[in-house]
């Protein structure tokens, strides 16, 4: 698929592998952590990725990068920092997108899966929204639900909800990029 999309990340990568391994082009990968594991998976795969400590120098260059490579959709993997509210606002509206190990609007932020363990949670699942300037708060695109078994931990219940991020996010992507 020949769109022009960008991925920012902090972590591992495995939702950039899953995209790329649906045949979807990334222009460039960025990061606020110099060894992302990720970043790896954008070399190995001949991708240009960039990286900055500094999170607004980031965005700052994130920015003239989106330009550069004609930029369709920001595709948020695992990046664990809040985008400022200058950068969401200077891109057009449903510019970006970000996935989320819950059903929003519960369990926002970091530990989301714990969150959902401990509150008891009968079901939890994965949730592709578009990014405003708020903490996961942006318009819902699409979700999907499983059942917290009685013996899930953190560590599995991450497992099958990773499963399913692969897939939707990937799906979802192509169908946000075949309308545009």
């Amino acid at each position: 698929m020949r769109h022009n999309i960008a991925v920012l990340l902090s972590g591992n990568g495995s939702n950039l592998k899953a995209i790329i391994d649906k045949g979807i082009k990334v222009s460039f990968v960025a990061s606020n952590n110099s060894k992302a594991l990720g970043l790896k998976i954008a070399k190995n795969a001949n991708i240009p990725f960039y990286s900055w400590k500094n999170v607004l120098d980031l965005e700052e260059e994130v920015l003239k990068l989106i330009i550069e490579y004609d930029i369709k959709l920001l595709v948020l993997a695992g990046y664990m920092r809040l985008l400022s509210q200058n950068f969401v606002n200077s891109l057009p509206s449903k510019f970006i997108v970000n996935v989320h190990p819950s059903l929003l609007p519960k369990y926002k932020g970091m530990n989301a899966i714990k969150q959902a363990i401990d509150d008891c949670a009968e079901n939890t699942g994965v949730t592709i929204h578009y990014v405003d300037e708020g903490m996961d708060s942006g318009s819902i695109i699409k979700q999907d639900s499983i059942k917290i078994n009685e013996n899930d931990t953190v560590e599995t219940l991450k497992d099958r909800l990773q499963t399913i991020e692969h897939r939707l996010y990937s799906d979802t992507i192509k169908s946000i990029l075949i309308k545009n």
